[in-house]
């Protein structure tokens, strides 16, 4: 069974990772919430702010390359780096040091 505080630190980091982060299709912006992106992103992001002393942007962004988001009802599939703009990556970095930091 998951910690229980392990659980909510996920929770808090994926509802601002959810205020930050949006998919940009056709300048339509998604947020990650209504996308139900924001918790999947979170659960494997936790454990750069738990296991590494700095985070490193080329571990947010294999992180990222590694979600599959499908279009099209499944027909077609993007990584999420794709479709974040990179305004909203420099964003999340920057909402994981200041978490980071409130850890």
């Amino acid at each position: 069974m998951a910690n229980p505080n392990t659980t909510k630190e996920i929770e808090n980091l994926a509802a601002q990772i959810a205020d930050k982060v949006y998919l940009d299709i056709a300048k339509w912006r998604l947020r990650l919430d209504d996308a139900h992106l924001h918790v999947t992103l979170a659960e494997q992001l936790y454990p750069l702010l738990t296991e590494s002393p700095a985070i490193e942007e080329a571990e947010v962004v294999k992180v990222l390359e590694g979600i599959p988001v499908n279009l099209g009802g499944g027909r077609r599939q993007l990584p999420l780096l794709e479709l974040i703009p990179t305004s909203c990556q420099v964003d999340l970095i920057g909402t994981l040091e200041e978490f980071k930091r409130e850890l």
